[in-house]
């Protein structure tokens, strides 16, 4: 295109007046100087190495056999975070690498990510971690605040189901 330069594999032969684009290329630079303006996803991650390999928007705490497990407790004050899948940035992405022996999470630190929540929840909702493994549940709007580190994050939608399922949250 005009604003955007490509690298790419091609089957076209060399004296083609049209080259087609079989596929994008891999780049690989020791230094880039780049100026980002946009994110295809809404989430801030890193890398932690896990006891299990989790499900997207699983609440995961610091503990257990690795840096992070499964959360398991109303209002953890060790909760790390939520898994993430699609992270805009990943931090610490090698954290295993080398290493076939190791799960690792992709663990959302910031912004927007679906999240396990288990019970009835409201916009803007403040999500701690809950009994069931794994979740998050919406503080009923006449509890008592907990500290902020018991905090997951706070509810971006309104959603009336009891079951668990994926809600979205900004963390």
């Amino acid at each position: 295109t005009l604003d955007r330069w490509i690298a790419t594999t091609t089957t076209s032969i060399a004296t083609a007046t049209e080259i087609h684009n079989t596929a994008n290329a891999d780049i690989q630079a020791n230094i880039a100087y780049l100026t980002a303006t946009t994110a295809q996803y809404g989430d801030l991650a890193e890398m932690y190495i896990s006891d299990s390999s989790y499900e997207t928007g699983t609440v995961v705490v610091f503990g257990g056999e690795k840096e992070v497990t499964q959360s398991t407790m109303f209002t953890d004050h060790r909760v790390a975070g939520v898994v993430s899948n699609k992270p805009a940035y990943l931090m610490n992405k090698d954290a295993v690498a080398g290493n076939p022996h190791l799960e690792a999470v992709a663990v959302a630190l910031r912004g927007k990510v679906p999240c396990k929540i288990e019970g009835a929840v409201t916009k803007g909702a403040i999500i701690v971690t809950g009994t069931t493994p794994g979740t998050g549940t919406s503080l009923a709007q006449d509890s008592a605040m907990p500290s902020d580190v018991c905090v997951i994050g706070k509810s971006i939608e309104d959603n009336s189901d009891t079951g668990v399922r994926l809600v979205n949250i900004v963390v």
